[in-house]
């Protein structure tokens, strides 16, 4: 049996971290060209100019810090919301006309990148505390604030708030449906565990009681703890096997699922190539147990062809289980362009109208996993009709293509 480990990734935030890492170049060299442009007319063109230079160094030495969640630490964004807070406050000492002209700031709208750092890092409460911060230095820097003044600062704080919102909103998005995909994962492994262990431990142990208790004596001892057994493992797999939690967080790439994935049988690893359907039930055949096939080869993949030949050795074991040592069966093996049906048939009693419900209410999941489930994961359908007194017949179909390539 092979396991491999598959890790996926899923995030919605990074793209939004490189998006700031763009926007915050971008706002660095608008405002280096807008003071250039507008050199002459600062009364203290070296501060501005001095304040422009640190503020681009830091932008560029600092965009690492601002690819990811993880480096984007707490003490990085308090000394780059400063920076900006700085740069507001210092534009009066640089050009006294700034608060008479309501002109822009030395940073300008690079501030904006201050504050969607902390949205994006800490959600909404965060975006608001940045975007307060601005605000407030916005209002002191012009002294007495202008109708827009007041429009650009309560469009930064609504906006900044929105996109917090959002990002925790993505988060959790992600956490859910990282979480959805574990317990798939989880399910499609219990299922096939089931099947297993209905193929080999349970008819063991239901053949094992049956034995012990015909032949009675010490060996009816031996057949009652069999069928105890047998009857626990039922529950146990009927109730779902608890397994942990695969699903963990990293802030720098979003939500990690780890999904184990089997492979047993033939070949397990590779699950490369076809494989002819017709050898794999060939074996059946027997005195009681007619095979009927088209003459050529029925290539199918190779995992699909070991789960349909699972599913016909299980229809077999309910006809020698429940219809009887003397009962019949044919199997037809059907090759179609898009698809490849298999039929198997036998002549007992049939199955009571409600029984198969009531089986799998037990805990008795031959029809329902070794069956119906195998097929369903091939992208196939299991249609079974049984007329009490005359047989039962399972049509087994599995589709060509993609979806006959995957377990």
């Amino acid at each position: 049996m092979a396991r491999r480990e598959r890790v996926v990734r899923m995030s919605v935030e990074q793209p939004l971290w490189r998006a700031l890492t763009a926007y915050r170049v971008l706002t660095m060299l608008y405002a280096d060209l807008l003071f250039a442009f507008n050199r002459d007319d600062y009364e203290r063109p070296w501060a501005g100019a001095a304040f422009l230079a640190v503020m681009s160094a830091w932008t560029l030495a600092t965009l690492p810090q601002v690819s990811g969640a993880a480096r984007c630490t707490r003490p990085f964004l308090a000394v780059d919301l400063a920076l900006a807070l700085a740069g507001i406050l210092l534009t009066p000492y640089a050009d006294s006309h700034a608060q008479l002209q309501d002109g822009p700031t030395l940073p300008t709208i690079w501030t904006a990148g201050a504050v969607l750092a902390y949205a994006i890092k800490g959600g909404w409460r965060w975006a608001g505390f940045a975007s307060s911060l601005v605000a407030v230095a916005n209002i002191v820097q012009r002294g007495e604030p202008s109708r827009d003044t007041l429009h650009n600062v309560l469009l930064v704080w609504v906006a900044s708030i929105a996109i917090g919102y959002v990002v925790e909103v993505a988060r959790a998005s992600e956490r859910t449906l990282a979480r959805a995909l574990e317990i798939e994962a989880a399910t499609r492994e219990r299922e096939r565990l089931a099947r297993d262990i209905h193929d080999s431990v349970l008819q063991v142990l239901a053949m094992v009681q049956r034995r012990a208790t015909a032949l009675g004596g010490e060996a009816a001892e031996l057949g009652r703890m069999a069928g105890e057994q047998e009857v626990a493992l039922r529950t146990l797999v009927a109730g779902g096997l608890n397994r942990p939690s695969h699903v963990c967080e990293d802030a720098s790439q979003g939500a990690v699922v780890r999904l184990v994935e089997v492979e047993d049988g033939p070949g397990a690893g590779s699950g490369d190539g076809e494989l002819d359907l017709r050898t794999l039930l060939a074996p059946h055949a027997g005195a009681r147990v007619t095979f009927a096939e088209p003459g050529a080869p029925v290539l199918l993949p190779r995992p699909a062809a070991a789960e349909l030949a699972s599913a016909v050795g299980a229809a077999l074991d309910n006809v020698r289980r429940h219809a009887g040592d003397g009962a019949r069966a044919w199997i037809l093996v059907e090759d179609w362009p898009d698809e490849v049906v298999v039929t198997v048939r036998d002549d007992g009693p049939g199955i009571p109208e409600g029984r198969l419900a009531q089986a799998e209410s037990e805990g008795r999941l031959g029809v329902a996993q070794s069956i119906r489930g195998r097929l369903r994961d091939l992208g196939g359908t299991a249609e079974l009709v049984s007329v009490p007194g005359q047989g039962t017949e399972v049509e087994l179909k599995v589709p060509r293509g993609k979806k006959a390539e995957r377990r």
